[in-house]
Parts: structure tokens; sequence; C-alpha cells
């Protein structure tokens, strides 16, 4: 949860579950690479659940687990309080 990536996963799956292509897509910037790493590590670490569906291809599926929402819910928070004092690129 200490990677910038894992707090951006946390953030996009507290509205809603979501699969991997629509994971990847919410998260500007991130890799298949990295996302699946932070996946795995939130995963592990109990905050995120997985889902697969045994459909060919499967279709996986993450959300927050209990945790993972009491650990995300206090960082969107954080989250807001910092990009509303951040300077608007516009003004740059």
């Amino acid at each position: 949860m200490t990677s910038k990536w894992g707090v951006w996963v946390l953030i996009s799956l507290l509205s809603n579950d979501l699969r991997f292509y629509e994971l990847r897509d919410s998260i500007r910037g991130i890799s298949e690479k990295m996302l699946s790493q932070s996946l795995r590590a939130l995963v592990q670490d109990g905050m995120v659940w997985r889902k697969v569906e045994p459909t060919t291809p499967p279709q996986v599926t993450y959300g927050l687990t209990e945790f993972g929402r009491d650990v995300g819910e206090p960082l969107t928070d954080l989250f807001d309080r910092v990009t509303r004092r951040l300077p608007s690129r516009s003004a740059e």
C-alpha cells in the first residue's frame, strides 16, 4: 500500500468494483505491469478482493474489502485536500 499506485487503486475502487481493464483505464499513467503488481500486493494485504469468472477469456473483478474501505476513505479526504491547494495547471 505504500506505493503511489496502491493509493490510486484504493481510491479508484472506492466508488465501485471494477474489472482489470476498467481499473487500468481509470488510473492515468499506470502500466499493466504496475497495476498487476499493485493489485497483487493489495490482495495479499487484505485490502482488495479478487473474483475470477470462469469465462474465455477470464473476467477478473476487483473490489475493496472492509479493511480497504477503512483505509481508502481517509486517503480520498487527504487527496481532495491536497488537490484543492495545488495551483491549477492553467495558471502556470
